[in-house]
Formats: structure tokens, C-alpha cells, sequence
């Protein structure tokens, strides 16, 4: 009884996330803004599904699946890194090249140079 309410509450939550985040990725007017929805509330939604699917075949079918797992730990590692894909993607299309700040390094422009990021490199080559 137990697992079956929260196999139902985790469902209505990411029912509800993914709604949320559909809505925000149709709402949001900028790409930046945009980018929020699906990696953010869309994430925690088919997450919130994924838990309810492990629990129901670990609970009532008694045959854990390690494949929801998987799916899980794939999804949660690669919704950041391509939301700072496509961020960047954003920000080398509108952004001219000469309105950036300096690298400090001989590569093109990927992170902000900061004096704070200055001190750690020049802490690092100083390191025995």
C-alpha cells in the first residue's frame, strides 16, 4: 500500500514537472530562458517517472530493473552538459567575438576570464 502512494505521488510530480516544463519551453521568449525548461523541471519530471518505474518493479513485480538506473544516471549527467552545450552554442552565435574579455591562454573564447581564475592558474603553476 505503502509503495503503491508513492509510486502515485512520484508519478503526479513528474506528471506535473513535465508539464511545467513543456509549458516554459513554449512560454519563454529568449533561448537562454528557454534552456531552462527542458534541463531543469523536464529532468526532474522524467526523473520523478523513472523512480516510480524502479520502485514499481523492484515493489510489486519483485524483479529490480537495473535499466531505469541506468537511464536515470545517463539522463542527470547529460542534461547539464548539453544545456552548456547549447549555451554556449547561443552565446558564440549573437555574442560578436570582439566584445569578449581575453582567455588569458592562446585558445579562443570558452569561460569568462576572471582575476579570481587568474590567481588559481598562477597558483597552479606555482605548485611543486
Amino acid at each position: 500500500m505503502i509503495a503503491e502512494l508513492v509510486i502515485s505521488m512520484l508519478l503526479v510530480i513528474g506528471g506535473v514537472f513535465g508539464l511545467i516544463g513543456s509549458i516554459g519551453l513554449l512560454k519563454l521568449r529568449q533561448p537562454m530562458q528557454r534552456l531552462h525548461a527542458p534541463t531543469k523541471a523536464t529532468t526532474v519530471g522524467v526523473g520523478a517517472v523513472l523512480l516510480a518505474s524502479i520502485i514499481y518493479a523492484a515493489t510489486v513485480l519483485d524483479d529490480p530493473s537495473w535499466q531505469e538506473v541506468l537511464i536515470v544516471v545517463f539522463l542527470f549527467i547529460t542534461s547539464p552538459i548539453t544545456a552548456n552545450f547549447l549555451s554556449k552554442a547561443h552565446l558564440h552565435r549573437t555574442i560578436p567575438a570582439d566584445s569578449l574579455p581575453p582567455t588569458g591562454t592562446d585558445s579562443p573564447w570558452a569561460t569568462l576570464d576572471t582575476e579570481e581564475a587568474a590567481g588559481a592558474r598562477d597558483a597552479d603553476h606555482r605548485a611543486p
